[in-house]
């Protein structure tokens, strides 16, 4: 499959090339465990934000530098973070990425439960911590057997709980991120699809490029981002330099 050329700084346009790619390792592996749709999204993310910080910081991710991830020091216990930087030894922030592309439903509040705990263990550590979560507008869910038994969409109903957290004030609240950046993203669609096998063979011959949803979402307040990178990682930038 053809990879989608990325050019920095990462505009928004440039952000979905690299989900693009991102999607494109994952359809190529076949498997939701493999790390390879890791390395085009973490690496991207992390080299963006060195270079917008400059040689006093650096970036620890998959896919960019030394290639690894690094812990950073928490309230409770010491967290591998997808993406850390620090200002010589000391980690001045942690973001957290999260995409999402089957089977939604059984761990939508997993996900989100977790995302509180490892926020509030940094965050009380002192350090600044930012969430990043993708996910497609429309997913296959899939049984044990490979089947695919339905399709599953991302509703305004899914994104209350991130409504809620983005009206939280995070100089009170240690579980809620400092930004976090809410990111939906549509392929092409093909309702006939009806195992994991034929999700992946038809996605690797189509070679699809994502777009951003056209669903509407309930209005987001300050603390959450929607659909907007640039705004993000400028945020993200603002917050370690004025530390």
């Amino acid at each position: 499959m053809e990879r989608e050329e990325i050019t920095y700084p990462l505009g928004n346009s440039d952000f979905l090339r690299v989900l693009t790619n991102s999607f494109k390792e994952f359809i190529e592996k076949g498997t939701s465990r493999s790390t390879a749709k890791l390395k085009p999204l973490h690496g991207a993310i992390a080299r963006d934000l060195a270079e917008k910080l400059g040689r006093d910081y650096t970036v620890f991710s998959q896919g960019y530098g030394i290639g690894k991830e690094t812990k950073i020091r928490g309230r409770y216990v010491n967290k591998a973070v997808d993406i850390t930087v620090k200002k010589g030894e000391r980690a001045v922030a942690g973001l957290a990425v999260k995409f999402v592309m089957q089977n939604y439903s059984q761990n939508s509040n997993n996900y989100f439960e977790n995302m509180l705990g490892e926020t509030a263990n940094i965050r009380c550590g002192n350090c600044p911590y930012f969430q990043i979560f993708i996910i497609l507008d429309k997913l296959p869910y899939y049984q044990r057997s490979g089947e695919l038994s339905r399709w599953e969409t991302f509703t305004a109903h899914n994104a209350e709980k991130y409504v809620t957290l983005s009206q939280d004030d995070a100089s009170i609240y240690f579980h809620t991120p400092n930004k976090t950046l809410i990111y939906v993203v549509h392929i092409p669609d093909n309702d006939s699809l009806s195992t994991s096998r034929e999700y992946m063979d038809y996605y690797r011959r189509l070679n699809p490029s994502l777009s951003l949803t056209e669903h509407d979402y309930n209005d987001f307040g300050n603390g959450v981002i929607f659909n907007d990178y640039e705004l993000f990682i400028e945020k993200v930038h603002h917050t370690i330099m004025a530390l």
